[in-house]
């Protein structure tokens, strides 16, 4: 599979090697999505509340599966192991809070399902 953003990266050390300006509308955009995907990351597990609910204070997990939660779990330290990887801060803030959220869901469900 090609690397899409090679040239991109090219572009930006060539820019840099003649002491071109940066592109602002690119660098105002990426500020943008750098700062957004910290409230976009965090609606994945607000959206979670309800289910948490139902475990937890209705002592109900029936419907939840532990097999599918745990395996979230999993995926969710792949996420933070890339994010320390690659420096990465909000796969790992992101992750590290999915984190929590699933063994909560896992733990009620072992514990009321």
């Amino acid at each position: 599979m090609v690397n899409h953003t090679e040239g991109l990266h090219h572009h930006l050390r060539t820019r840099i090697h003649k002491k071109h300006k940066p592109h602002l509308h690119s660098v105002k955009w990426k500020g943008f999505i750098d700062h957004a995907i910290y409230v976009v990351g965090l609606m994945g597990p607000i959206m979670t509340i309800p289910q948490l609910t139902k475990i937890w204070v209705e002592k109900n997990a029936s419907g939840v599966s532990v097999i599918s939660w745990s395996a979230y779990i999993v995926v969710a330290i792949f996420w933070i192991l890339y994010g320390i990887a690659h420096k990465e801060k909000p796969l790992i803030v992101i992750s590290s809070i999915w984190i929590v959220v699933e063994v909560f869901i896992v733990v009620g469900t072992l514990r009321y399902g």
